[in-house]
């Protein structure tokens, strides 16, 4: 795996980062939390399948999630399943942003070191084979734009429960606020 990667599993399993400032609303007990979709205090941030989660860079959405034996002409290794979840992000910086496939990963709610990974499209050598709604492994979301498409993860077979995460990362290699969308995939 890149460097990139496992410094995100160190900083996911940590999650002792330090929030950016957020909105906050009231929960009718006299305290504040965090507005859904934004970060409480310590930077933590979760939501489920159609919660908005608003990052620095952009705001996401996981609208569903499925497994399946194949997706297209790809075929996961002996073992695996594919993990198919549609995802719909905006840009609400005042810039084009880079998007990297290693920006999202997947956990599968095991305590096992490799229990997570990244889309298939850091793997493979050309999306060309893995169809044409698939985000690929790098791209630029204009000022303001929104994009809908596929990330496709490989996952142990039998697995239904699991999470994407983002880990907001800074140009001066500095980490902020970290973000999960918690879900049970359906079965196709």
């Amino acid at each position: 795996m890149k460097k990139i990667a496992s410094l995100f599993l160190a900083a996911v399993m940590a999650v002792a980062l330090v929030g950016c400032g957020t909105p906050a609303s009231s929960d009718g007990s006299g305290s504040s939390s965090p507005a859904a979709g934004y970060p409480d205090e310590d930077g933590y941030a979760e939501g489920n399948l159609n919660d908005t989660m608003h990052t620095y860079f952009f705001d996401f959405t996981i609208n569903s999630a499925y497994v399946c034996s194949q997706y297209e002409n790809y075929v996961p290794q002996e073992g695996n399943e594919l993990l198919v979840a549609e995802m719909t992000i905006k840009n609400t910086t005042k810039s084009s942003l880079p998007m990297f496939d290693t920006d999202f990963q997947v956990q599968w709610g095991d305590t096992a070191e490799d229990a997570f990974d990244v889309p298939i499209t850091y793997y493979a050598e050309s999306t060309d084979t893995i169809g044409e709604n698939v985000l690929p492994y790098e791209y630029t979301l204009a000022i303001n734009e929104t994009r809908t498409g596929l990330l496709i993860f490989e996952v142990p077979e039998g697995k239904s429960d699991f999470n994407i995460s983002y880990l907001e990362e800074f140009d001066n290699d500095t980490t902020g606020d970290l973000f999960f969308v918690f879900f049970t995939a359906e079965r196709k």
